[in-house]
């Protein structure tokens, strides 16, 4: 059986969380353009907060208990900026976003690039539910983010 997801399948689910997407303000434009350090990193996890609310309603997973941990590269697996660790049974999860420290580029960029991590993951989390496997990782991979810049295009168009 290969690990691809079946053709057709990405089409409707698609469909159904492109509908969920509703007409938002941009909230990026509240976010001044370059705090102090300090600053910085409490922005950005009040900012990564708030959106984990915003796309765990648009995904539908309220019931889920969802924390997002700041997190040092030492605490992620080499050349990824976020992670995802799930419970079914109780509904709870955890992400980890690269923090604020760890950036070097623009305040609104990392934003950008920490809701792009919560998105990323939390399509990880809605799509635990399918087999999968090593080899068919990266394929998850390929077609969760081509999910989420579709969702964040959309969001951000507004």
């Amino acid at each position: 059986m290969s690990g691809r997801t079946p053709p057709g399948f990405l089409g409707p689910f698609l469909s159904i969380v492109f509908s969920l997407v509703p007409l938002t303000s941009n909230a990026l434009a509240q976010q001044p353009a370059d705090p102090g350090p300090r600053e910085r990193g409490l922005a950005a996890e009040s900012f990564v907060n708030a959106r984990l609310s915003v796309w765990q309603h648009r995904l539908n997973l309220d019931d889920w208990k969802i924390t997002i941990i700041m997190s040092h590269p030492s605490d992620l697996k080499p050349k990824t900026l976020g992670n995802i660790h799930w419970d079914a049974d109780k509904k709870s999860a955890v992400i980890r976003v690269l923090d604020s420290s760890d950036y070097k580029m623009s305040f609104p960029d990392m934003l950008d690039d920490m809701e792009f991590t919560v998105v990323h993951e939390l399509i990880h989390l809605e799509l635990s539910s399918l087999p999968r496997s090593e080899a068919s990782r990266r394929d998850e991979e390929h077609a969760v983010n081509q999910i989420a810049d579709a969702l964040l295009k959309l969001d951000r168009k507004r």
